[in-house]
């Protein structure tokens, strides 16, 4: 029996994606509810397990192509629990085989194909997909780079060309340079590689927050010796209770979520002439990945305690990283905080996140001298950033709305004990 394997319902906000790695190959055997492909779109990356146990039949949609909605992309057929996969054929089977073994990681199809017809060894090319995966550009790469050297690749190589060789695979056509972009040569190397749909879509979002807000930001400075000294008195005994650790970010949100109650206006949006106005506090925490950045959504944060907070970013973090976050963790969101401070920040001015009216950005804590009832002391600082869409926050409410997360996080007993 064969069974079709089909692209995942796709929400209503996401028209299509892109096959980023096939985890297995034609002839392969899978096992019931395996990763077998996974599929990027615009926000997340979606795991499609394997349907039953069995072989992969036939992939019908190679990495890299445009997928749709419940589009068949592969077939699978149930071989009754036999341990021994398809064969695709003998050289064609060999040249799977080998190849798999000599460079570590599976290969697709058409990078197999191209192998095969410049009997080219797989060991000898740098793999630049996921996990160093070979993939057809980087084999198109090396083949470029020979070039004039034909020799080389025609040197004897251990994979075995099959019976009836192809045609030649003809590299894709040069690409025009952009105006204004440094010339190539042999002696200054150059790559260029596809945009991630995920990278794709943050640059439409970024430029879609430039040219459709009226974005401010106004700045201030917190002295987080209170809460230092609280992470530093309580920090073990609630990494021991809860299984977390105590960072500052749950402060963070706890003290946003506090002054979005307080400050009704910051939490709103517009749609179309109306200003929505957000009765809960839906907070995003961005979270930096290999694939950019991605802002999972701490749902009603103004009812969660510390360690519930931490414990969901660090769920969400692990989840972000390994490429699981489901579409309704990042969707949605009223208000968002991203702190730049751990990479080493000292200011910046955060872009909105549409359609939120406003975002917070946090900093680097440094040590520096401040006057304290008259004398100069040392105290950790932390600069922060509020940017704000004008055409919805005025700045007064904005520079209040700041104050009083800074009052929060400067006395965080009163927001804890929700005085």
């Amino acid at each position: 029996m064969t069974i079709e394997v089909k692209v995942p319902e796709l929400p209503e906000s996401v028209s299509d994606g892109v096959v980023v790695v096939w985890h297995k190959q034609p002839g392969d055997i899978i096992e019931r509810d395996e990763a077998l492909v996974d599929i990027e779109t615009d926000k997340v990356v979606l795991e499609v397990p394997a349907p039953l146990d069995g072989v992969l039949e036939k992939v019908l949609s190679a990495e890299g192509e445009t997928v749709k909605s419940d589009q068949v992309i592969g077939l699978v057929k149930e071989n009754g629990g036999h341990a021994q996969p398809l064969s695709a054929g003998g050289a064609a089977a060999e040249v799977k085989t080998e190849t798999v073994a000599d460079h570590g990681q599976p290969l697709s199809p058409a990078v197999r194909k191209l192998l095969a017809e410049h009997r080219l060894d797989p060991g000898q090319i740098s793999g630049t997909g996921k996990g160093g995966r070979l993939t057809k550009g980087d084999v198109i790469g090396f083949l470029e780079q020979q070039g004039a050297a034909g020799a080389a690749i025609q040197e004897p190589s251990r994979v075995e060309a099959p019976a009836a060789k192809a045609p030649l695979t003809k590299a894709p056509p040069p690409v025009a340079p952009t105006p204004g972009l440094p010339e190539i040569g042999e002696e200054r190397p150059q790559k260029r590689v596809s945009m991630s749909r995920l990278r794709a879509r943050i640059a439409e979002r970024m430029l879609q927050a430039s040219l459709g807000t009226a974005m401010l930001t106004t700045f201030n400075e917190a002295d987080m010796l209170p809460i230092k000294q609280l992470r530093e008195k309580y920090g073990a005994a609630f990494q021991e209770n809860h299984s977390v650790r105590l960072g500052y970010m749950s402060f963070f949100v706890r003290a946003v979520a506090e002054a979005l109650k307080r400050h009704p206006e910051i939490n709103a949006s517009i749609d179309g002439e109306d200003i929505v106005y957000h009765g809960f506090c839906d907070i995003g925490v961005a979270i930096s990945t290999d694939r950019g950045l991605v802002v999972p959504v701490l749902r009603d944060a103004e009812h969660l305690g510390l360690a519930e907070i931490e414990t969901a970013i660090r769920d969400f973090a692990e989840k972000a990283r390994s490429g699981k976050l489901a579409m309704g963790d990042i969707t949605g969101g009223t208000f968002t905080i991203t702190n730049g401070g751990v990479f080493g920040s000292m200011l910046s001015t955060p872009i909105l996140n549409p359609p939120q009216s406003a975002i917070l950005g946090m900093h680097k804590i440094q040590e520096r001298p401040v006057v304290v009832e008259g004398e100069i002391v040392i105290r950790p600082i932390m600069y922060l950033a509020l940017t704000y869409d004008h055409r919805v926050v005025d700045g007064r409410d904005a520079v209040t709305f700041l104050t009083t997360i800074i009052e929060l996080l400067q006395d965080p007993a009163g927001m804890l004990l929700d005085l």
